[in-house]
């Protein structure tokens, strides 16, 4: 029987995000109708679909051997378990998440001190309790279920919500008094499993690679011909992950020049490139970059 580890891969908002990153990674993840399983293109890896929130606990318990999870849920579930990489990606965007406090626009609370003896809604109701203690401050911290942002001020004075971009809070009237938390997506592995050789060197190679298709995304290759001559001018206007790799040619006259660029500055440069002498100018995708 094919060894296998047992991978969570986070439901909801992050499901499809992961997806993709495993596809660039060279991993086919496949999601069928309502199944929790879905499939993917490797068969020492069983997947298992588990909303973010729970999967720390799963993983420590020996549920599940590894998982893709939020560093804010660790914390929340107070979680012991080993944190191989940072993934730094969300629905949004590439930045991580916040977790903020934020009141009503006309509510008199300005700080921590200010939540004495109040009400606040939160998911992430250790974390906040946690938080209030560091200021000296007890306050009624409720669960909320969601739709979080809409209960000031009838049915909390505040509450503590994860943004990325804010742009909820403030179409809700909602102003920031603090931040408690930056978070980013985490793959972590149960202790136990980990230390199984095997599964250990499995979920490394796997980390490894998820690590190689993030550093490539937004950043291209480009490979082009150049004079000897023109060199000098070319390698002025690359800016290079690393040194650009110059290969002699048949022709000793010229060389090949290969570098990897951020994709967002290739229309401006490669005008440039070509005005200083470089020809046959190839712009390629890159899938992974692995140092």
């Amino acid at each position: 029987m094919t060894q296998q580890i047992r991978l969570g891969i986070p439901a909801g908002s992050l499901q499809e995000a992961t997806a993709e990153l495993f596809r660039k990674a060279g991993y086919k993840i496949t999601f069928s109708g309502r199944s929790y399983y879905p499939a993917i293109d490797d068969p020492e890896i069983h997947c298992t679909l588990i909303r973010a929130q729970e999967m720390p606990r799963y993983v420590q318990d020996g549920s599940l051997d590894c998982g893709l999870t939020g560093y804010d849920w660790i914390l929340e579930n107070e979680a012991k378990v080993v944190e191989l990489a940072e993934l730094v990606f969300s629905k949004v965007s590439r930045r991580p998440v916040r977790w903020v406090l934020a009141v009503p626009n006309d509510s008199p609370i300005q700080t921590a001190k200010d939540l004495q003896g109040k009400r606040i809604a939160t998911e992430v109701v250790n974390l906040v309790r946690r938080w209030l203690a560091t200021h000296g401050v007890e306050a009624n911290v409720e669960f909320s279920w969601g739709a979080t942002e809409v209960k000031p001020p009838r049915l909390a004075d505040a509450i503590v919500d994860v943004t990325e971009t804010g742009s909820s809070l403030k179409a809700n009237n909602l102003r920031i008094v603090a931040e408690l938390l930056q978070s980013t997506t985490r793959f972590i592995a149960n202790e136990r499993c980990y230390a199984d050789p095997w599964k250990k060197q499995k979920m490394d190679d796997l980390v490894l690679m998820l690590q190689g298709a993030m550093a490539a995304e937004g950043k291209v290759g480009l490979m082009m011909n150049v004079q000897q001559a023109d060199l000098a001018a070319v390698l002025g206007i690359l800016p290079a992950l690393q040194n650009p790799t110059i290969s002699s040619l048949s022709d000793k006259s010229w060389v090949a020049v290969n570098t990897i660029i951020d994709e967002n500055i290739v229309r401006h440069i490669i005008p440039q490139l070509k005005a200083a002498g470089a020809r046959g100018i190839v712009e390629y995708p890159l899938n992974k970059i692995i140092d």
